[in-house]
Parts: structure tokens; C-alpha cells; sequence
């Protein structure tokens, strides 16, 4: 099943999201490779493609995985949250219904 991973980012989260995009990245990327990423990135802060120094102020991420409790999972080990990027996250079922 798909689910919806939305991070919050703390205030002034740019330096600690620079540092830890790296690994980040990669995780995401292994959910690409195995065939399980629908959809992935952040929500500038300002309303703006690239906000610069304002940075971001979180993320949305919706995968596949075989549980919510493997979800959840997935998320709690997730890069951001180790760095403290993301003051709170949410998993929550998603069902795709378009484009089909």
C-alpha cells in the first residue's frame, strides 16, 4: 500500500537540511530503485521554486510499503529526523486514484 510521510520542519531548518540531504537522498533513492517511490520533495517556505535563504518547511514523501507500522518505520530512520530537520512526522495511508 502507499503512504503519504509529511515532515515539519523546525525553524530555520536550511543548515541542518544541507548537511543531512545527503543521506537523505540516498534512502530516497533506494525506495526509486526497488520500484517503491511515487513521489518525493519539499515545500519552500516562501512561494517561490527555489526560496533561497528562506529554505524549506518540510516534506512529503509517498512510497510504497507493506505496512503502516514499515512505513512508520521507514520514517523514524530517516535522515532529517535524526538531524532534527523535521519537528514532527506524519504517516498516513494514501490511495492514488489519478492520473491512473
Amino acid at each position: 500500500m502507499l503512504y503519504a510521510i509529511i515532515g515539519e520542519d523546525v525553524a530555520d531548518s536550511l543548515d541542518l537540511r544541507l548537511s543531512a540531504r545527503p543521506a537523505h537522498i540516498a534512502r530516497l533513492q533506494q525506495l526509486q530503485n526497488e520500484g517503491r517511490l511515487l513521489l518525493a520533495g519539499p515545500f519552500p517556505a516562501i512561494d517561490s521554486i527555489d526560496p533561497g535563504p528562506a529554505g524549506m518547511s518540510g516534506s512529503l514523501i509517498v512510497a510504497e510499503f507493506a505496512s503502516l507500522a514499515e512505513a512508520e518505520a521507514w520514517a523514524a530512520a530517516d535522515a532529517y529526523v535524526s538531524a532534527g530537520v523535521f519537528a514532527q512526522v506524519s504517516v498516513k495511508p494514501f490511495r492514488k486514484t489519478m492520473p491512473a
